[in-house]
């Protein structure tokens, strides 16, 4: 495996950048659930890094879960469209406040998918807050309530995202290199 030097076309956005947005969608959150309990719900594996830093900056009562959702082949760059729930919750969401905590919404199939799903879980609100927004790629209408970026159609990686299984600990968001 080659240092992700040799795959990183450009840093898109610096660890600092993310780190002030993240504090900012906290501040919000906690702002619109003032006096309520939340329940996050993480998309893993890309979300991880984002909801342990988001949940720093929420000053609610906080609960989180995790999902395995997956519409990538092993390899892939582009989604199959084919959505697939590989670990599901462990708690109810009934008479919850859920927020959605994804990585990145790229074609906006997979986080259809999952929310139209938890949607018949009856939560009291069901709300999305994504890191990334891919919204060039957008083929399904998704309500993306809490974003960090709008970013351009390249594939990226690091914080979270991965290139072929491998980066998510960097602690920025790159461009790969598509040679």
């Amino acid at each position: 495996m080659q240092d992700y030097k040799g795959l990183l076309a450009e840093v898109l956005i610096p660890e600092d950048a993310l780190q002030r947005r993240i504090a900012e969608l906290g501040a919000e959150i906690s702002a619109d659930y003032a006096g309520e309990e939340l329940l996050l719900i993480c998309i893993l594996k890309g979300g991880v890094m984002f909801l342990t830093d988001l949940v720093r900056h929420i000053t609610v009562p906080v609960e989180f879960d995790f999902m395995a959702v997956s519409s990538y082949g092993a390899g892939a760059r582009q989604s199959s469209g084919q959505v697939r729930i590989e670990m599901d919750l462990r708690v109810s969401l009934t008479d919850k406040h859920v927020i959605l905590v994804e990585d990145i919404v790229d074609t906006g199939h997979t986080i259809a998918a999952v929310l139209e799903l938890l949607e018949t879980r009856r939560p009291k609100s069901l709300k999305v807050c994504s890191l990334l927004d891919k919204s060039e790629r957008r083929e399904v209408v998704v309500p993306l309530h809490y974003r960090g970026f709008d970013i351009p159609n390249k594939f990226v990686f690091g914080y979270g995202l991965d290139l072929d299984e491998y980066w998510r600990n960097l602690p920025f968001i790159g461009v790969a290199k598509t040679d």
